[in-house]
């Protein structure tokens, strides 16, 4: 029983802190709490799963094992391409994380499809809620620079001995300007990662009865999540956001025109143009210089796609090795402190066409596990199972939040870290959990 208790804190504890970046350690190499959460989950429940008999794995996991298995397979090939130490060091790095997130995907489908229906309920929460602290702490981070301070300095300093501050971007008018990190190590992997949210809750919202206890917090959350998506000033968070919301009008388009979009909406705005109107010509210098695709930082999102011809030159099979993209980077530019601004054109550098092929069959069967999961909203609809009014939404609302994350990465690099397999594993779990429902009917 205290091992039971055990498991499911660490994996709650694992989802509420996958966006944590920033909370990290030395330990044999880099590792961030969600790391040593994750190894902790996954060792808990290999021993309370011990004693039992027989050892069944379900087919969605024993397909994540066997992705998991081919990914190795090319990534080891592709070790076979470096030709530095430095390179070497960056793929031992790599290949942890890859062995952290994948397992931590396996084994949580797995507990998932042993818990009750409610359970996945409050993983979803975690999840949410950790990203959602994490947008606080970032409101509360600007407001502390924008007075001289350091929150990060003051809060995780003493904890990590040293803490990456609040991005600096600039000045206007002798004013500085600061873009929100909050516990991730870059403001656009925060607007990045806010689409979770975002775009799973709106939907689940849009349907919820009236008088439902968790519709007026909604109607506060999600307008406070738009508002740190835009104190981020992510050009790729927005690229996410407005894909994922094109995704959800398909099904929802006349909800968003409703009383509840538009009145906390229409509060946000007012909210915003009170505080634009005192600083018009701030914020007008801020929001061109964000939308001038003239600059040297947009050229360089688009520039990187650039290198990978001529990176597959001799290792167009599996790449120059995972996580490698920055040796490369460096060797070709001669500069330190750029990484990939596209996880498509790393994907193809650092594991080749093979790689490249084997990522796009895996969310190929991602979206079909996520079609699955729309089919089994329908048929709970047909049965008239009140659960359709909460399953069909959570399906279009994750398949709005991969399709948003998926665009926003074609010029940022995020998608290999934890978070989105936290997103992978709660929308291959989906028909898995619930089609229990539709099988007990």
């Amino acid at each position: 029983m205290i091992l039971q208790r055990v498991t499911s804190f660490l994996f709650l504890a694992t989802l509420f802190s996958v966006s944590f970046e920033k909370i990290q350690w030395e330990l044999a190499g880099t590792i961030g709490l969600a790391g040593i959460l994750a190894v902790l989950f996954v060792a808990s429940f290999a021993l309370e799963r011990l004693g039992e008999w027989p050892r069944r794995i379900h087919r969605t996991v024993a397909i994540v094992l066997l992705f998991a298995a081919a990914f190795l397979v090319v990534y080891l090939a592709g070790f076979y391409n470096i030709e530095s130490e430095q390179a070497a060091s960056q793929f031992a790095k790599g290949l942890a994380r890859f062995a952290i997130t994948f397992s931590f995907a396996a084994v949580g489908i797995a507990y998932l499809a042993r818990r009750p229906l409610r359970f996945y309920w409050v993983a979803l929460g975690a999840l949410c809620a950790g990203i959602a602290l994490n947008g606080a702490y970032g409101v509360v981070q600007l407001a502390f620079a924008e007075t001289g301070r350091d929150l990060d300095q003051t809060v995780l300093g003493p904890l990590l001995g040293d803490a990456r501050s609040i991005n600096f971007y600039g000045s206007v008018e002798g004013a500085d300007v600061y873009r929100p990190n909050a516990l991730t190590n870059d403001p656009n992997h925060l607007g990045i990662v806010l689409l979770l949210p975002l775009l799973i809750l709106t939907p689940l919202y849009l349907r919820l009865e009236r008088g439902h206890p968790m519709r007026v917090p909604l109607m506060v959350l999600l307008p406070f999540l738009l508002l740190v998506e835009l104190a981020t000033l992510s050009r790729s968070g927005l690229l996410g956001l407005l894909v994922g919301v094109l995704v959800l009008l398909f099904p929802y388009g006349r909800r968003f025109v409703s009383a509840a979009v538009l009145v906390p909406l229409g509060a946000l705005v007012l909210g915003l143009a009170v505080i634009v109107s005192r600083r018009v010509d701030f914020f007008e210098t801020v929001v061109r210089s964000r939308l001038d695709t003239d600059t040297g930082s947009t050229a360089t999102h688009f520039e990187v796609y650039e290198l990978v011809r001529p990176a597959l030159e001799g290792h167009l099979l599996f790449g120059l090795g995972l996580n490698t993209f920055s040796v490369y980077y460096e060797a070709v530019t001669g500069l330190t402190n750029w990484g990939p601004h596209s996880f498509y054109a790393a994907l193809v550098i650092e594991t080749g066409i093979v790689g490249a092929a084997l990522f796009a069959a895996f969310i190929w069967w991602l979206f079909r596990r996520l079609r699955a999961g729309h089919r089994l909203g329908k048929a709970l609809a047909l049965m008239r199972d009140p659960l359709a009014a909460r399953v069909r939404p959570l399906a279009w609302g994750l398949t709005a939040a991969v399709v948003g994350v998926m665009a926003a990465n074609a010029f940022y690099l995020t998608m290999q870290q934890s978070y989105f397999y936290a997103l992978a594993m709660l929308a291959l779990a989906l028909p898995v959990v619930f089609g229990r429902r539709l099988s007990a009917a």
